[in-house]
This record gives structure tokens, C-alpha cells and sequence, in this order.
């Protein structure tokens, strides 16, 4: 188990993010959340890989615009989270994610991210030289964004029935990003990792898992 800490932004701004794992880890992970906040489900995906290992942070992104968010999977708490999310500048999202860096200076990092975090990731590898690798779970604003230029390994995991990102969005991505691992799960929903959500497979969950430590493994040694 983590603990909450305190970082501080480049701009001056405090917030909070859950870290965990080996203070000693050689290499490090930022965990993005959901729209949802560091909540469960985000503290356990940090656990997860504390436990193989990585030195881990998982900013809270909502501080800026409320802070303590932990909200569930309901319809009012999606229209909560995407209230916070609209609250929020994506230059700040970055400055904040870099103060998540700047804890594991030293160490090698991935960066992986969930829903707005799989965006916030792939921001990581094209606004940001922290990363040695990145990982992107249905990020749907990784469309709009798709002619960005990564600095570093990207991979991506898609629902082929998340209907919030269509499938020629993400024919899009693979055609602007021939270098971007691009994987997409056969029936596989929205939020197909989160096992807190209705839309969880577990099968999916389990391989795309199973993808990304073997992605970070290679890229992060």
C-alpha cells in the first residue's frame, strides 16, 4: 500500500498524488487517472505495479479544480468527472504530470493513463521528454491530437465497441502513428480495465496487461 504525498508544480501550485512501491526502484511509473480522480481503482492500478517493482505516482489531476476527488461509475459521477475535466487546462494536466516526473528524478519512467488518462499519456510521450515509454488506455482525445510527434515508444489499447472512440478514429491514429503499437479488443468496451466498472473484461484486461509490463520491461530494462 501507497500513501498520499504533497508535490508542486513548476507554476507554483501544490496537489496531492499517491505514491508507492521501492523508493530505491531504478525505474518508475506515473499512473494517470481516470476522469474519475485517484480513486480505488487508480491507487490499486499503482499498487499493481509497485508490486512488480517500479517506484510509483499517481498525480491528482482534479486538485486544480476540487480537491479529495474520488468518485465512482455512475451517470453522476461521469457527469462530475467530465465537469472537473472541463475545469481543468491541458497545459496545467502537463506541469503537473512533469512535477510527477520530477518525484522519480533519477529513475527511468514509463507513464500510463486510463480514459482522459490514456490522453494524458500519449501527451507525456509528444509534450514532455520525461518518458522512456508510454502507454495509452482508450484515451479518447488521442484522435484530436494524433498528429503529434512522440518522443519516445508508444503503445495503445482500444475497445473495438467503445463508443465514445469509433473504430476510424483509431484507423486514424494508426495511420498517422505507423511507429504506435495500436491494439484493439473484440468486444471490448470502454473502461475494459477497470474492474470497479460494468464494461470490465477481464480476459482483455489480462492481456492488455500483460502488453504493457512487457513494454515497460523492455523499454524501461
Amino acid at each position: 500500500m501507497g500513501e498520499m504525498i504533497q508535490l508542486t508544480a513548476a507554476d507554483g501550485f501544490s496537489f496531492s498524488a499517491y505514491v508507492a512501491g521501492p523508493a530505491d526502484a531504478t525505474k518508475g511509473i506515473v499512473v494517470v487517472q481516470e476522469i474519475f480522480g485517484v480513486n480505488h481503482h487508480i491507487r490499486d492500478m499503482a499498487d499493481r505495479f509497485a508490486a512488480l517493482g517500479y517506484a510509483v505516482v499517481a498525480p491528482a489531476l482534479f486538485d486544480r479544480a476540487q480537491t479529495g476527488v474520488e468518485l465512482g461509475y455512475t451517470q453522476d459521477d461521469i457527469g462530475k468527472g467530465r465537469e472537473l475535466r472541463m475545469k481543468l487546462s491541458d497545459p496545467q494536466v502537463m506541469l503537473d504530470v512533469e512535477a510527477a516526473a520530477a518525484h522519480l528524478s533519477g529513475k527511468k519512467l514509463g507513464i500510463v493513463g486510463y480514459c482522459f488518462g490514456g490522453t494524458v499519456s500519449w501527451w507525456g510521450a509528444t509534450r514532455t521528454n520525461a518518458f522512456a515509454a508510454s502507454s495509452c488506455w482508450y484515451g479518447g482525445g488521442i484522435p484530436g491530437t494524433k498528429n503529434e510527434s512522440a518522443n519516445c515508444p508508444v503503445q495503445m489499447h482500444f475497445g473495438e465497441l467503445d463508443a465514445s472512440i469509433p473504430m476510424t478514429d483509431v484507423d486514424a491514429v494508426r495511420a498517422a502513428q505507423p511507429k504506435v503499437e495500436v491494439f484493439v479488443y473484440t468486444g471490448a468496451q470502454h473502461g475494459f480495465g477497470c474492474d470497479e466498472r460494468g464494461s470490465y473484461s477481464q480476459p482483455d484486461y489480462e492481456t492488455a496487461k500483460q502488453r504493457t509490463v512487457e513494454f515497460f520491461a523492455k523499454h524501461l530494462g
